[in-house]
């Protein structure tokens, strides 16, 4: 293989999870180009990555939305001469790029039916058998490759890692430990209750601990109530960082921390890949879904209900109207899970 392109334009935590199928590429094919396609504002999290020979973003939101965009594109990288190239969408547009590429060798999945049209071989993606790390490791079983690497190791650029390194130092000692909290979602069903929170973040600054306030764009609403309702506004227990963050910085911040309370989001697999202690919050969607996090210092939290799940990312408001997967996992029971973590 001399030129290899993986597409991957989902959300950010599905182009995390893509990690170890494009380590196994690069462990077994250590002389070819490596690309990887991201959806836009996404790219710079793998920049340093060294197995990547470049990193490229499709704005499928917006500028590139349309046929004639994306057929530009696949113009574009039949011109590149790609050897191989494989798809983890299952839309129509990416299996028209792929066709596109020219690419001798296309893998994507079986379904849609479409897609044996489009691509010369298709994998079963199994969704209610494995987990998403792995039903992307299916994308390569056509290659019979004899190595194969599944967890999804996260490489930043140095001048971020010192930053964050830094921050640490400034704020955090061996009896105040660092608990990052990112109360935000693009879903609304995915958030925990903003006074949950609240109650966590002032039980922490009771118990001697720092908390850092992360918050993605337009999240910085709901991270500032988090803050007042705490009562740790304006004190030296809270460092805001809501919405002060680039991405690679935020993925450098993520790392440093004794403990990251989230809701099932991108961030939330930034975190656990970097093995930073993560509590997640799972309250539409469930765990056997395979999005979840891994390793030994990752708890998901969720509560058992006929109704969940109501979907694979959550809907913008609870089906039922009582958001009972979400407010029946009370403070209570977070704390328990973020105390451990922070003070063991």
């Amino acid at each position: 293989m001399s030129r290899i392109g993986v597409w991957n334009t989902a959300f950010l935590g599905d182009a995390v999870l893509t990690l170890p199928l494009l380590r196994t590429l690069r462990a077994n094919y250590p002389d070819a180009e490596l690309h990887f396609w991201v959806r836009r504002g996404v790219g710079s999290l793998f920049a340093a990555q060294p197995e990547l020979s470049g990193v490229h973003e499709f704005d499928k939101r917006g500028g590139e939305s349309g046929v004639m965009a994306a057929a530009r594109v696949g113009r574009q990288l039949a011109r590149e001469r790609h050897s191989l190239w494989i798809s983890a969408h299952t839309s129509l547009r990416s299996a028209c790029i792929a066709r596109w590429t020219s690419a001798k060798v296309r893998i994507g999945y079986d379904t849609p039916w479409f897609n044996s049209w489009f691509y010369t071989h298709t994998v079963p993606r199994r969704f209610d058998e494995l987990d998403e790390i792995e039903r992307l490791l299916q994308l390569v079983r056509p290659l019979n490759l004899p190595q194969v690497l599944d967890w999804p190791e996260l490489v930043l650029p140095e001048p971020a890692r010192e930053r964050a390194a830094a921050f640490r130092a400034a704020h955090a000692a061996p009896s105040a430990p660092l608990l990052g909290v990112h109360p935000g979602s693009v879903w609304a069903t995915k958030r925990w209750p903003a006074e949950y929170f609240a109650e966590v973040v002032r039980r922490a600054a009771a118990h001697g601990a720092r908390i850092v306030l992360f918050a993605g764009p337009g999240e910085e609403a709901v991270a500032r109530e988090v803050a007042e309702r705490s009562g740790t506004l304006g004190t030296p227990a809270l460092m805001d960082l809501s919405g002060a963050l680039s991405l690679v910085d935020l993925a450098a911040h993520l790392a440093i921390l004794d403990c990251y309370l989230s809701n099932d989001s991108g961030p939330m697999h930034i975190a656990w890949a970097q093995h930073t202690p993560v509590t997640a919050i799972f309250g539409p969607t469930v765990r056997r879904h395979g999005f979840y996090p891994r390793g030994p210092k990752a708890t998901v939290l969720e509560t058992s209900l006929d109704c969940r799940p109501c979907g694979l990312h959550g809907p913008q408001q609870c089906p039922l109207g009582h958001h009972r997967c979400m407010r029946d996992i009370t403070p209570d029971i977070v704390w328990q899970d973020v105390h451990a973590k922070l003070f063991g």
